[in-house]
């Protein structure tokens, strides 16, 4: 990394730092860098300047002449484009100047700008400014010191204000914050002058979207390992030893509060083809008669029984019963059970 002597401000010399290689050593890109102080230039124009059309000047309604017969040219208006105090033909218009720059190129054009101040020798580091009171001649003082001279800019934290008043009226000097460095200002400046606390460094990793897949990934992986302990829980005081006292039942349910006490039940598994059919068969109506059909026929089955029951007689109920193919079954009386059936004409 380039080594640079770090500094004081009466001048003096407070040890020494390596400047990050990534913006104050890599090779000068110009193109990248005239094409962005471009952009930039092009962006502070205010693009207001307008002219009025033919349509926008006052009068000319009425048409100067007649059309032939006075041997002059042939004039529709005396607001056109060609008479005195008529209408500007193709004149500018208000819009905007600015141009869309990526914002790696901006950055790009940054440290290559600063990396060329470096190679030149014209950055400076202080460990701290400490101004003890806002005096625009200890600034001057604090720059002769340094040995600068002609234009410099400096970038001063936000709430060093001291700082700030200090400097804010030197002509040669441009008092900028570390959020509002551009390649611009560093290549109009003759001078650049951090302190340690606005020393930028390499912050080009990642994009937003790959750094938030990288956290749901740990996340993810996080979780997994936590399912896998618990499983692991689970399985062992699943086949941990019963013991003959109640105490040590209670002590493993109220080791394990959100499992489920285990019971003699087991859960039945449906294959999911037969699961598939029963459902297709809930959905036919010949399967929804037959099933009223069976239910009425229960309904009957057990009236007749419980009237069985109470005249005594519950042995003549499978005879009073009586189905035949498709028909429904009917009692013959309410006490009555064995219902002859009328015999056949010869």
């Amino acid at each position: 990394m380039p080594a640079i002597t770090l500094k004081t401000p009466s001048g003096g010399e407070a040890g020494s730092l390596e400047l990050d290689r990534q913006v104050f050593g890599i090779e000068p890109n110009v193109p990248v860098m005239h094409q962005v102080v471009t952009a930039q230039l092009a962006a502070r124009r205010s693009g207001t300047q307008s002219t009025k059309t033919r349509a926008e000047v006052r009068g000319g309604g009425a048409k100067p002449w007649r059309q032939k017969g006075t041997g002059r040219a042939r004039q529709g208006s005396i607001r056109s484009p060609q008479w005195r105090g008529g209408g500007v033909a193709l004149g500018p218009k208000p819009r905007s100047y600015a141009q869309r720059t990526p914002k790696k190129m901006v950055r790009l054009a940054l440290r290559s700008a600063l990396s060329d101040r470096a190679a030149e020798g014209k950055v400076i580091v202080v460990d701290s400014w400490a101004f003890e009171a806002p005096r625009t001649k200890d600034a001057i003082a604090a720059l002769t010191a340094l040995g600068i001279d002609g234009k410099a800019l400096i970038v001063v934290a936000p709430e060093d204000r001291t700082t700030w008043l200090s400097f804010r009226n030197l002509p040669e000097v441009h008092v900028i914050s570390p959020g509002e460095l551009n390649a611009y200002d560093v290549l109009v400046n003759d001078w650049i002058v951090f302190s340690q606390g606005t020393l930028p460094v390499h912050t080009d990793g990642p994009n937003r979207a790959e750094r938030r897949r990288e956290e749901i990934a740990h996340q993810a992986a996080d979780l997994v390992q936590q399912a896998k302990k618990a499983r692991a829980t689970a399985a062992v005081a699943d086949h941990q030893p019963s013991t003959d006292s109640d105490e040590g039942e209670d002590d493993m349910d109220n080791e394990l509060p959100n499992r489920e006490k285990p019971t003699d039940t087991t859960r039945r598994i449906v294959d999911p083809k037969e699961r598939v059919k029963s459902v297709a068969d809930k959905a036919d109506p010949r399967f929804e008669a037959a099933r009223q059909k069976a239910e009425k026929e229960e309904r009957i089955r057990a009236q007749i029984e419980s009237q069985a029951q109470a005249a005594g007689d519950a042995d003549d109920v499978d005879d009073a019963v009586e189905t035949d193919g498709d028909d429904e079954a009917k009692p013959s009386g309410p006490f009555s059970f064995n219902v002859p059936k009328p015999e056949a004409e010869a």
